[in-house]
């Protein structure tokens, strides 16, 4: 570990809890903002197979997902 990663560490070990969640975003954001083109479709494309194989293990369908974005469109509840 380098001293800087030390230095890092020591930091972010004061850090309250809700801080730290912040921290983890902002660093994923700054590694997504590294990331290939590429690879970041590639990342997309296996989240939005997982999200489809979610949807269709709880028996989700298009339809349904289309009738809640209306819903909450026009200000009601689901």
């Amino acid at each position: 570990m380098t001293e800087l990663e030390k230095i890092i560490l020591s930091e972010i070990s004061t850090l309250p809890e809700t801080r730290l969640r912040d921290v983890l975003r902002y660093i994923r954001y700054i590694k997504r903002g590294l990331a290939k083109s590429d690879e970041i479709e590639k990342r997309f494309e296996q989240s939005l197979k997982r999200v489809r194989a979610r949807a269709k293990k709880l028996n989700i369908t298009q339809e349904d997902i289309d009738a809640e974005i209306r819903a909450v469109r026009a200000g009601k509840q689901p």
